[in-house]
């Protein structure tokens, strides 16, 4: 229904586009005339642009992690401090980004280049952002992706600019109890479910946390590894005081990665068949997705190819950062329906080949 509504509120949409190009055609009409025509022509090609947004969101099926909420993984890459210290920029970027938009968001894990986790004003080595909001995985997914940043350090002396990376993964988040809209009952208990991982898999190991963050540091066996034995996953959690809050956060996170997982295998199974029909590429985590740059105040989107010179407003999460990410998820959409027609190429090939 809704996707009839909106081809049928595009049609006059056009009629009246083209009404008024005629009118700036027409050598008779009137100066004043063509000048609010012009100007209608402006507010009519932005309606339709967010129409056709709309058409493409209504073709494409929802993702089906889309209600569920999310973890932000950011980690530093390439560039040594200048990278950890830009990680702690984008930590910022979205928790200013959650507040805006009423999200509830929490450090599920923080640790520094020292390796405590409470030092905030030391440079990251790794931080998870939880935003336990429903739908908050559809909000975000757009921001996986290696994100660049280009501006001169504070230590650099010759003003010359250097390049750093941060690695954003997205990823699903589920409860312990699996009480999560849109899952199954037995999500968690079912072997061929995404969520589930059977216990004898994984590895548990109990160790003594390390580095900064209190007087229980290095007294108290509370720090909690897990190592899912077939895939060779690692996670560990070291935050709380409490070892059982740390496997609990662990457990969740494991989960969330194995998940994550399983659906990108089974994207990349479809994505080797679909580039043997059209072509139709996936942009995963290693690729890079951003462009801060800090000389030109500028950021880049090189999905959608958007470029917005308003880069504190965008670290500051305000209403440009919101503009790149829905710019992004219209680039997603595209590219959903894209598949979608070279799942059916691909199909109807097979179903060409059975029969000869």
């Amino acid at each position: 229904m809704h996707l009839l509504k909106t081809s049928i509120r595009q049609r006059p949409g056009r009629l009246s586009l083209n009404e008024l190009q005629q009118l700036l055609q027409d050598r008779a009409t009137d100066p004043e005339l063509r000048s609010l025509a012009s100007e209608d022509i402006t507010s009519t090609s932005e309606q339709l642009s967010q129409l056709s947004s709309d058409l493409k969101t209504s073709l494409t099926p929802q993702h089906p992690f889309a209600s569920l909420p999310c973890l932000i993984e950011i980690r530093p890459g390439v560039g040594g401090s200048e990278a950890a210290l830009f990680a702690s920029d984008l930590l910022r970027m979205y928790q200013a980004f959650c507040v805006r938009h009423s999200l509830r968001a929490t450090i599920l894990k923080l640790e520094t280049a020292e390796g405590g986790g409470n030092a905030t004003e030391l440079p990251l080595q790794e931080v998870v952002l939880e935003v336990e909001s429903a739908g908050a995985y559809d909000i975000f997914r757009s921001e996986a992706g290696v994100h660049r940043v280009q501006r001169v350090p504070a230590t650099e002396k010759s003003g010359r600019t250097h390049t750093s990376a941060v690695a954003v993964l997205v990823l699903p988040s589920f409860p312990s109890n699996g009480d999560v809209d849109g899952l199954a009952e037995d999500s968690f208990d079912n072997p061929s479910s995404d969520y589930y991982i059977d216990p004898k898999d994984v590895r548990t190991d109990i160790m003594r946390a390390r580095g900064a963050g209190g007087q229980h540091v290095n007294t108290t066996d509370s720090a909690v590894r897990l190592t899912h034995l077939p895939t060779n996953t690692v996670v560990a959690i070291q935050d709380s005081r409490s070892q059982p809050k740390n496997r609990a956060k662990a457990w969740q996170l494991l989960r969330s990665k194995l998940a994550q997982a399983r659906r990108e295998a089974r994207e990349e199974e479809m994505v080797q068949m679909r580039r043997s029909v059209i072509g139709v590429g996936k942009t995963g985590r290693g690729d890079k997705v951003r462009t801060y740059n800090w000389g030109q105040q500028r950021v880049t989107d090189h999905r959608s190819g958007i470029t917005l010179h308003n880069l504190d407003d965008i670290l500051e999460g305000g209403d440009s950062l919101e503009k790149v990410m829905k710019s992004v998820k219209t680039w997603l959409a595209e590219r959903d329906i894209n598949n979608l027609i070279a799942d059916e190429e691909a199909a109807a090939d097979s179903e060409n080949k059975t029969r000869r």
